[in-house]
């Protein structure tokens, strides 16, 4: 479960009907304030509220924590050199550093490359000493999500 792309993915499926946060805020008898937190990552709605979005969206609760992300642009890291630079900066400064820098471990000389040129003010040499060894599975975990989140701007852009 993955806070970032959950909110992201509420968001997308608000707007993907047509509800401003107020709409839905009020057929949910919930605060605006309240849709705004999941949509920006602060908290997560709870399970009965799961329960009244997942009715009025037509999708599981698992649909909703675990949302069914297509490839729609990428379908794995490697592939991040063929968004524009510009695009792809813009998605990954969502993403802390230390993230960025565990992502890269797993990722050819050439995705490295273009990452140290987009943040340009990462030690990425400093940072991956720090962090140490890690393990593959939170490599390619942090991979996926950042796959997910530019395969959700799709969606976004499409909406």
């Amino acid at each position: 479960m993955n806070n970032r792309i959950i909110s992201r993915y509420l968001q997308l499926l608000r707007k993907g009907h047509y509800y401003t946060q107020e709409e839905l805020a009020k057929r949910l008898n919930i605060s605006r304030q309240a849709v705004s937190k999941w949509e920006t990552g602060v908290t997560l709605p709870d399970l009965e509220v799961l329960l009244k979005i997942s009715k009025l969206y037509g999708l599981t609760i698992n649909e909703i924590l675990e949302p069914p992300i297509q490839a729609e642009r990428i379908d794995n890291f490697e592939q991040i050199s063929l968004i524009p630079e510009n695009e792809l900066k813009e998605i990954l400064v969502q993403f802390d550093t230390q993230s960025l820098v565990t992502a890269s471990m797993g990722a050819s000389p050439e995705i490295n490359e273009l990452l140290e040129r987009l943040f340009q003010d990462i030690d990425y040499k400093l940072i991956k000493e720090h962090i140490g060894m890690i393990r593959i599975e939170e490599v390619e975990a942090i991979q996926k999500e950042i796959v997910s989140m530019i395969n959700l701007q799709v969606k976004e852009r499409e909406s």
